[in-house]
């Protein structure tokens, strides 16, 4: 039973939205418990993945409450839970640092105008029932893709986690070997904190992973960090907070910067509702509850725009936290919106307390986050699959660390070439002569070591659609069949595998059979498909052809053909 349900039409009225909320007692038990175990990982990672965005932390806890809460009541998905996320961090941070100098108030300024941007793409993706764009990323390029990004994600947390003042330039990979080669630099306290973080928070994994690791390590080095006064002694601790709720304001418009942000503001719809797709699809499948594409992506299109006009940060759907989500037995989005509640907590009286909190700490949280993106046995498969899905996703992970920063470059590369890729094999589809094999069928020849049929009759089978873009191939195919075998009085075309023809290919045909009629040769057919044999119909081809020399089975075909050769 499918779980996916892209037709659906979508709600108009506003209170069809609030369908994901149940408010009977055990639901409510249920949702409370989850929403509470999630905002135990969700504050300490919206610190996180603000500094890897390049905001203040607080951003982050800004970004983990409005629009948590728009996703939610929006979405098509229950157990989604939306807010900050390290991969549209980092696709922020390497958007807006090309423009605007880091740590500026030009550079938060666009990263509003990001969050407005990008929600607006996925908001019209959604409307104009867009989710087939999806189509274009293919699951090989977003896996060499997320390779590099979680390595580019972990490595420029190195600067932090050693205490070392790094510039940022365009050649990212230069700035981090510079920092290695200035490591006698590093600050080791920083160090400390940030490797004594990367053992809690795996051993807390591995060990016990019904606790919440994250919170658990946060508390613990910040009251060390306050103690050992880590602050005066040269170590970067998160800060003042400002208390209260985030200040709503229109997003600050400028033409030129949109202009300069519109295809990372696209990148980022993209690939951050993957993320999401990801996550809904898993929960689709584990709960049989349905979900619809083309509404969760104008779900997750409003969440962006609620953290642009709530002075935040782009978001999206996290797999992590949605799957910690689904663990706890959330039963509805009510869980989200608890979650967002103790963020709002947080805001309101606990931030003296994140004063302290070593930003080693938070470059720890993402790099140990991020370990579990790192896969390259999936690029191994993709290339055992197909040749050209390897090509691809290595091709794809290569470019995304040679332009990182500017790592949406290597998407679009990877985009790119995947869909050259498709174009060169629709090009070049499979084209088989045909024998007789030991069952009485036709089979590919030197697949099966098959004796040529008879001298004067040739059978060639054509695996794919008969389009403007292979017909060429397919009548070269043809010509060189007859050079190959100067006897041939009639050649027998296996037409199962097409399963369209356009105007292109009626044409090729037509001349092909006025070809090979003025040669001596007739063509033949078997097994045409309905949507194919109309086409001939309304062309007039069958005409041309003659229905004589159409059958509708290979046998048919044989047999007839064998009785006028012999």
């Amino acid at each position: 039973m499918s779980t996916h349900i892209p037709k659906r039409v979508l709600p108009i009225n506003p209170l069809a939205y609030f369908q994901n909320f149940s408010f009977t007692a055990e639901t409510l038990k249920d949702d409370l418990i989850a929403g509470i175990t999630v905002s135990l990982v969700a504050i300490p990672q919206s610190l996180a993945y603000a500094q890897l965005a390049g905001v203040p932390p607080y951003w982050g806890l800004y970004a983990a409450l409005i629009p948590t809460i728009v996703g939610a009541i929006f979405g098509s998905s229950r157990q989604l839970s939306t807010g900050p996320v390290a991969m549209t961090s980092l696709l922020t941070a390497a958007s807006v640092a090309p423009l605007a100098g880091h740590g500026t108030e030009l550079f938060y300024s666009y990263v509003i105008l990001l969050a407005l941007l990008s929600g607006i793409f996925q908001i019209a993706f959604g409307a104009f029932r867009m989710g087939v764009l999806l189509n274009f990323l293919s699951h090989p390029v977003l896996m060499g893709f997320i390779n590099a990004a979680a390595l580019i994600i972990g490595l420029s947390q190195l600067p932090t986690l050693l205490g070392i003042p790094a510039k940022q330039s365009e050649h990212f990979l230069l700035d981090i070997w510079n920092v290695l080669t200035n490591i006698n630099t590093m600050h080791e306290m920083s160090l400390g904190f940030g490797l004594t973080s990367i053992m809690l928070l795996v051993a807390f994994k591995r060990f016990a992973p019904k606790l919440p690791g994250v919170l658990i390590t946060v508390a613990l080095l910040t009251w060390a960090s306050y103690a050992l006064q880590f602050s005066e002694i040269g170590g970067r601790v998160v800060g003042d907070i400002p208390k209260g709720l985030p200040s709503l304001s229109v997003p600050p418009l400028d033409w030129h910067a949109t202009i300069a942000l519109l295809p990372a503001s696209f990148v980022i719809a993209l690939i951050s509702f993957m993320e999401a797709m990801s996550s809904s699809k898993v929960i689709a499948i584990k709960t049989r509850q349905p979900w619809n594409e083309n509404k969760e992506l104008i779900a997750q299109g409003l969440a962006k725009i609620a953290a642009a006009f709530s002075h935040s940060m782009p978001v999206s759907g996290s797999f992590s936290r949605s799957a910690l989500n689904l663990a706890s037995n959330a039963k509805t989005g009510l869980s989200s919106v608890i979650s967002a509640i103790f963020v709002l907590l947080t805001l309101l009286f606990f931030t003296p307390a994140l004063y302290h909190l070593p930003k080693p700490v938070l470059a720890a949280i993402i790099m140990v986050a991020v370990m579990g993106l790192i896969n390259f046995r999936i690029i191994a498969q993709a290339w055992r699959a197909n040749r050209d899905d390897g090509i691809a996703s290595i091709v794809t992970f290569v470019a995304t660390l040679a332009f990182a920063p500017n790592i949406q470059n290597g998407i679009l590369t990877g985009i790119l070439l995947s869909l050259a890729l498709l174009l060169y094999r629709m090009m070049r589809p499979r084209i088989a002569i045909l024998g007789m094999h030991q069952d009485e069928t036709l089979r590919d020849a030197e697949r099966h070591h098959l004796p040529p049929l008879n001298p004067k009759l040739g059978a060639i089978r054509f695996d794919g659609a008969l389009r403007f873009v292979n017909v060429s191939y397919f009548e070269d195919a043809m010509l060189q069949l007859e050079r190959e075998n100067p006897d041939l009085r009639y050649i027998l075309v296996k037409c199962s595998g097409i399963n369209d023809l356009d105007a292109s290919g009626v044409d090729m045909l037509a001349n092909l059979i006025t070809r090979f009629k003025d040669s001596g040769i007739t063509l033949a057919f078997s097994g045409f498909k309905k949507q194919v044999q109309d086409v001939l119909d309304r062309t007039g081809l069958t005409d041309k052809i003659g229905i004589s020399h159409i059958f509708s089975t290979d046998r048919e075909a044989i047999e007839k053909l064998g009785e006028v050769l012999s």
